[in-house]
C-alpha cells in the first residue's frame, strides 16, 4: 500500500491531478534505479531484496491497520464520552472473584475502518478476527443461552478455531469469568441484524 502524499500547492492543481494521473517522481526514479541494478546482483542478492521487499510491504500494512485502528479507538472513545459509557470492561461486569477473575482485566475491540477485521485486545495483548469470525463471535455471545452456556460455547469456539486465542486470553476454563465479560463486551458493542 503506498504512503499517502500531501500537495504542499494547495489552491493550485498539477497536470496530473488534472488529467487524473497520478505520478510519483521518486518512485518512478528509485524503480528505474532496482531495475539497472538488478541484471548485477547474483541470485542470492535478489532473494535477500525480495526478502526485504516482503518485510516492508508487511511493515507498511501493519502500520495501515494499526492506524485504522487508533482511528476507530478514537471514533469510539468520541463517541463514548458522548454517550458516557467506557469501552473497556473489567472486574465490575465479571461479577464473581473466582479463579480467572476479570478483576483488573482490561478488554476492548477495535475495528479496521474496512470492517474487514476485528482486534480483541486483552491487556497489552491483541489477536485479530476477520469479520466473519466477529459474527460468529457475536452469534454465539447474543444466542438466548444461561451465562455459563455462552460462556462455554465461546470457549469451545476458541478451541475449536482460534487456539492462538489462548495465548493471548489466559483462560482457565469454560466457567472463566473473563468469557462472562468478554460476552457481555461484545453483546454491547455489536447487534445482530434481523
Amino acid at each position: 500500500m503506498p504512503r499517502k502524499t500531501v500537495n504542499v500547492n494547495k489552491g493550485k492543481k498539477s497536470t496530473a491531478a488534472k488529467t487524473g494521473k497520478k505520478t510519483d517522481t521518486r518512485k518512478e526514479f528509485l524503480a528505474k534505479e532496482l531495475k539497472g541494478l538488478i541484471p548485477k546482483l547474483d541470485s542470492e542478492g535478489l532473494a535477500f531484496l525480495i526478502e526485504q521487499a516482503r518485510v516492508h510491504l508487511y511493515n507498511m500494512q501493519v502500520d495501515e491497520l494499526n492506524e485504522a485502528a487508533v482511528a476507530a479507538n478514537n471514533a469510539g472513545a468520541r463517541a463514548r464520552s458522548i454517550a458516557g459509557k467506557s469501552a473497556t470492561f473489567g472486574s465490575k461486569a465479571a461479577g464473581s472473584r473466582g479463579a480467572g477473575s476479570a478483576k483488573g482485566d482490561n478488554f476492548r475491540i477495535n475495528g479496521t475502518e474496512s470492517g474487514s477485521s476485528y482486534y480483541l485486545r486483552y491487556r497489552n495483548d491483541d489477536v485479530m478476527f476477520s469479520k466473519d469470525e466477529m459474527i460468529r463471535l457475536v452469534k454465539i455471545a447474543s444466542a438466548p443461552a444461561s451465562d455459563m452456556e455462552i460462556r462455554e460455547r465461546l470457549y469451545n469456539w476458541f478451541d475449536r478455531e482460534r487456539k492462538d486465542v489462548f495465548s493471548v486470553l489466559p483462560l482457565t476454563g469454560k466457567a472463566d469469568s473473563r468469557l462472562k465479560v468478554l460476552s457481555d463486551m461484545i453483546k454491547a458493542t455489536f447487534k445482530l441484524r434481523k
